[in-house]
């Protein structure tokens, strides 16, 4: 099975990518729903150790945490210790779900993949990319969203030109839906047939 990370900055079009692979009948991995899972349950406990006030109601709220972490500049590496390897968990599951329904590929979804050393438990790395402009234009249309929350947002982030740098496939979305889903079926042609060994060397 090849394992293809699939990835970009906030507002470039991994969403939109990922439907489209689904379109062709690959499994998709979401990192992100996996985290709210996570926050409505199985990481409650933990984060609520580490962060007092974060949860309700059994579920972590997400502004509260976002308030504790605003004030804790150490805050964030704590709180990925915690969720990460959950993350990790979820994903191994759902790639041994693969590997057990004979799947030819599997896709994980995962925005921080550079940041968090994922690129070294997939075989293939796309990265979903788009100018300045456009990226400003979709993030900036999210309700709440501001110029300096998308500044501290990409602060975390690897900049897009060296994700670029380190692909092996990109997707431009600064294109038409039409020409971006044509873009993804010329990388799956290109890797059709392509064994993997990223499962055997990380996931088993």
């Amino acid at each position: 099975m090849l394992i293809i990370g699939l990835t970009g900055s906030i507002g470039m079009g991994k969403s939109t990518t990922a439907d489209v692979l689904r379109q062709r009948g690959i499994a998709v991995f979401d990192a992100d729903a996996a985290v709210h899972q996570l926050y409505d349950g199985p990481a409650v406990a933990a984060i609520e150790a580490v962060f007092p006030g974060s949860s309700v109601d059994g579920r972590v709220d997400r502004q509260k945490l976002s308030r504790l972490l605003a004030k804790d500049p150490n805050g964030l590496p704590r709180l990925e210790a915690i969720v990460h390897p959950l993350v990790c968990d979820v994903q191994a599951d759902f790639l041994l779900q693969q590997q057990s329904s004979g799947a030819k590929v599997a896709v994980l979804e995962i925005p921080l993949l550079f940041e968090t050393g994922g690129e070294t438990r997939v075989d293939v790395v796309v990265v979903v990319s788009a100018s300045k402009a456009t990226q400003a234009e979709r993030v900036l249309e999210r309700p709440g969203m501001t110029p300096q929350k998308l500044d501290q947002l990409l602060a975390r982030q690897l900049p897009d030109a060296e994700k670029r740098a380190r692909a092996d496939f990109i997707v431009d979305t600064d294109q038409s839906p039409e020409e971006s889903a044509a873009q993804i079926d010329d990388i799956l042609s290109k890797i059709a047939g392509r064994v993997g060994n990223a499962y055997q060397r990380y996931w088993q």
